[in-house]
């Protein structure tokens, strides 16, 4: 697991022990940043943090500050022993908390959106619906999400346009537009 770009390029991130964390794959990310390339700016959420690898390389390519969410405390000191190995930690901040609990008392608006839940939980659906109820999402901003292929993502999200999904292996990658904006 490694930094594809940007300034901390090549950066060897450190992964979890055991399997409560669940890292992106390498071809999965990169075929993200390759859709995201050109969108990659202002304030960016890591909900699910885990590694906070998908935040750290948003702020290796520039992105203005990112926030990660994770309410486990192992998950939380990985992610900023991340940001330390890539001299990042200044453009972030680290939040130990539940998702839910982080949506209920956010007043702040991100450009970028990373949703990679548990896939065996339902915390991707609620999360869609209720950023799209407090809406949070700045003008031209996008959600990305995480699920495997064998999950359906149901579901209205009003304010929000749905990509297709795109494929990578085993898991989607969907991104939702705020309604309005350009690029949709």
């Amino acid at each position: 697991m490694r930094v594809i770009t940007g300034s901390a390029k090549g950066i060897q991130l450190k992964a979890p022990e055991g399997l409560l964390t669940r890292p992106t794959g390498d071809r999965t990310k990169v075929g993200m940043f390759n859709i995201l390339q050109f969108d990659i700016y202002g304030d960016v959420l890591d909900l699910f943090g885990g590694t906070g690898q998908l935040g750290i390389e948003c702020l290796s390519r520039g992105a203005d500050h990112a926030t990660f969410v994770d309410e486990r405390q192992d998950a939380v000191n990985l992610i900023r022993e991340n940001l330390r190995l890539t001299r990042l930690e200044n453009k972030a901040e680290i939040i130990c908390s539940d998702y839910m609990d982080f949506l209920k008392s956010c007043r702040k608006k991100y450009h970028l959106i990373f949703l990679d839940p548990p896939y065996a939980e339902k915390y991707l659906e609620n999360a869609l619906k209720f950023i799209s109820e407090i809406d949070i999402l700045s003008e031209n901003g996008i959600i990305i999400t995480e699920r495997p292929v064998d999950k359906r993502l149901d579901g209205d999200f009003p304010g929000f346009s749905r990509s297709r999904d795109y494929k990578y292996g085993k898991t989607f990658i969907t991104l939702f537009r705020k309604e309005g904006s350009a690029g949709e």
